[in-house]
């Protein structure tokens, strides 16, 4: 793999320090490391590794530096190859974004602080998977910053633990001296006033005391401000000012205590854990990470933070008990070499990589109506198939949602709802906000509308498949004609799929009931007197009340259910919507059979596995027509203003009425007919009578 890590600086601190490691492992192990930041000291340590260095100014905040940078970077990954691109940073992380999205490349984010919640800050939640170090970091990104938890992988830091070694003498016996040491860059943040007062309150408590503080000081104002507290607590014979620290394990191995007084929540506390490998014990404020770090009196001793009393009490107490000091130091010894080190931090890190390259992250639009979505599932098997590790989401509406319940093509659904919380423009943006917190790479638009264009686009996905219609098509970048007219509707989206690379032959419909929605089917059944093996034909009084010329006149399904229980033995159970019970309830109450009345009283799944138990199936244009064929049940399908060889899937148990192309008017896509429902009144009785018999005949009832 070819890796470019992104980051402000080289200087001297945790995040570069395990830029360098990160970059060492990957060059030995056979990978291309590239490092794109501001320079600094350590980019000769970098080269001198075998990796490559590029200096840009990805730590400037300005919008034209932030713009110049993300081109150049653009040309960098191209020009190295560059698979994966791991930004380490906020600047760098928001320049890495459009870099990538300009080269189709996979970025990577380490949250390495607790960042306070404000627009550069999102950023570090824009990768394809956001590496935190702590739990805490983890529960941070994903509850300020929406970051989904399938996205976030946890991965403590590490320490080389072949630099870092235990010395026997730390465990033994005092010296002279006894040196307490704290090493973290000298901002307020990192609790230097806190520590020095600590010092002063134990200042005579423990003979031979000496103090370095280690670190650099990016503001020299704060360092002054330091130097002040120190002279003004008469402690300039007791704390040195080391500065910045290239040796790290020199550092450590002249202290006999580590103390880290940090006053806000950090993502984990590099520090500790380097002193834990070393043998030094540890007193740590108990913010952020380092509580996965430091069990208190097991691991290191914990204090409040910004409470110097606290931390003087905890260094004393450290001092005073050696034979706590010593199970300390042995214990963290052993934790650091199960849980924090480098080698397992590199291995993790690597397997991240890995995933991200396999594991694509796809969006499908299918947003419409149930029949439509159900239409749907021949692609997503097709998808599924293209690509067995992808991590396939489909964003689907409110009412259509329940249709993929145990679907095993997709990993989750977006349900969108535009009636509801993304109504109008503002509802719009809020949606694509959601979708965009899903880093999809491709986008599969099947619905191919105006605001499924625009949320393809807003998904910043790099690869965004659907039809050149018109209607804000442009917002696609992989697009194809929409010229064939007589497609059915299936074909007509494996056209789209086809330019994606797939090929697509199954057009088997599917759904999935559960044992639930069977269990409900059943009682119902049960409820309405019906014996086991009793014959029922199932027959959907409407397709909607919106599309009035698709529906069979009332008084013709009358006497379809009369003949069907006289002559045939069968009883009919009448289904449709919530809007439709009140129809049903008319025809089944001017019919003598007294047909069951199944409408308004199951959900779509129920209805599914209700319609396993029909011998038949009689329905308009409708999604429960799509429903019969996803099950496996004979249906009869009455087409009257739209063409089935455009609305239904292809079905080996089926039998379409359609009269309309006998007469000028039809086809007509009209939901209102002038003409009386023409069409649908030139399908007599006799002709479903006919249709029916091919599946009633010698089925044993």
């Amino acid at each position: 793999m070819n890796i470019l890590q992104i980051l402000p600086a080289l200087d001297m601190g945790g995040v570069e320090t395990g830029t360098i490691d990160l970059a060492r492992y990957l060059v030995k192990n056979g990978h291309k490391a590239i490092v794109v930041s501001g320079g600094g000291r350590l980019v000769k340590e970098l080269e001198a590794i075998g990796s490559r260095h590029y200096t840009l100014p990805v730590g400037r905040k300005s919008l034209v530096s932030i713009i110049r940078s993300s081109g150049e970077l653009a040309d960098i990954i191209r020009s190295e190859g560059i698979d994966i691109v791991h930004a380490r940073s906020r600047v760098p992380a928001l320049i890495a974004y459009f870099a990538c999205k300009r080269t189709n490349r996979i970025l990577i984010t380490t949250a390495h602080g607790y960042y306070s919640k404000h627009l550069m800050s999102e950023s570090m939640g824009w990768g394809k998977f956001v590496i935190v170090a702590s739990n805490i970091m983890a529960k941070h990104m994903a509850g300020s910053f929406n970051v989904p938890r399938d996205r976030i992988r946890l991965i403590p830091r590490g320490v080389d633990l072949s630099r870092f070694v235990l010395r026997p003498e730390k465990i033994s016996g005092r010296r002279n001296e006894f040196v307490i040491g704290m090493v973290a860059r000298i901002t307020p943040l990192k609790g230097h006033a806190d520590f020095i007062k600590a010092i002063s309150l134990i200042r005579g408590r423990i003979p031979g005391l000496k103090v370095r503080i280690a670190g650099s000081a990016p503001k020299m104002k704060y360092r002054e401000d330091v130097e002040v507290l120190i002279r003004q607590l008469g402690l300039s014979k007791t704390i040195e000012l080391i500065g910045a620290c290239q040796d790290v394990p020199k550092v450590m191995n002249g202290l006999d205590m580590l103390v880290s007084a940090t006053v806000t929540p950090e993502a984990f506390g590099r520090v500790i854990i380097e002193a834990q490998a070393i043998g030094v014990p540890v007193v740590a404020t108990n913010v952020g990470g380092v509580v996965d770090i430091i069990e208190d009196e097991v691991t290191g001793l914990l204090c409040e933070p910004q409470n110097p009393r606290a931390m003087a009490d905890q260094i004393l107490k450290l001092y005073r008990d050696s034979s706590l000091t010593k199970r300390i130091i042995a214990e963290a010894r052993k934790r650091v070499e199960e849980d924090f080190n480098s080698d397992k931090m590199m291995q993790r890190t690597l397997a991240v990589y890995e995933e991200a390259i396999k594991k694509q992250n796809i969006l499908v639009i299918k947003m419409s109506a149930i029949g439509d979505v159900i239409l749907s599932i021949p692609s997503l098997r097709a998808i599924r198939a293209k690509f067995p590790f992808a991590k396939i989401k489909v964003l689907t509406s409110l009412a259509s949602r329940d249709v993929l319940d145990g679907c095993p093509y997709i990993d989750d659904r977006i349900v969108c709802d535009f009636n509801g919380k993304h109504k109008g423009i503002k509802g719009l943006w809020r949606l694509a906000g959601e979708v965009r917190k899903e880093s999809f790479e491709i986008v599969i638009d099947l619905q191919n509308n105006r605001k499924s264009h625009i949320l393809a686009y807003m998904s910043f996905s790099a690869l965004r498949y659907g039809y050149d219609n018109g209607k804000l098509s442009f917002l696609l970048n992989k697009r194809i004609k929409n010229d064939a007219l007589y497609l059915d509707p299936i074909e007509h989206q494996f056209r789209v799929l086809r330019m994606a690379g797939m090929k697509p032959a199954d057009k088997q419909l599917a759904l999935w009931p559960s044992a639930r929605d069977d269990a409900e089917a059943n009682k119902f059944l049960r409820e309405n007197w019906v014996k086991p093996g009793q014959r029922l034909v199932g027959i959907n009084v409407r397709a909607s009340a919106r599309w009035a010329s698709k529906n069979w006149p009332a008084g013709q399904i009358v006497e379809l259910c009369d003949i069907l229980a006289k002559e045939y033995n069968a009883r009919a159970v009448l289904t449709g919507t919530d809007e439709d019970a009140e129809f049903a309830e008319a025809i089944s109450g001017s019919a003598k059979s007294k047909p069951i009345i199944a409408a308004g009283r199951t959900t779509i799944m129920e209805l599914a596995a209700l319609i396993k138990s029909f011998k038949v199936f009689l329905t308009p244009d409708s999604a429960p027509m799509h429903v019969s064929s996803a099950i496996g049940t004979p249906f009869v399908a009455l087409f009257g203003p739209t063409d089935p060889a455009r609305h239904i899937a292809p079905s080996k148990d089926c039998v379409v009425l359609c009269k309309s192309k006998e007469l000028k008017c039809g086809p007509c896509y009209k939901p209102e007919c002038r003409k009386r429902l023409s069409c649908m009144r030139m399908i007599t009785v006799d002709d479903i009578l006919d249709a029916l018999k091919v599946f009633l005949a010698n089925d044993g009832a």
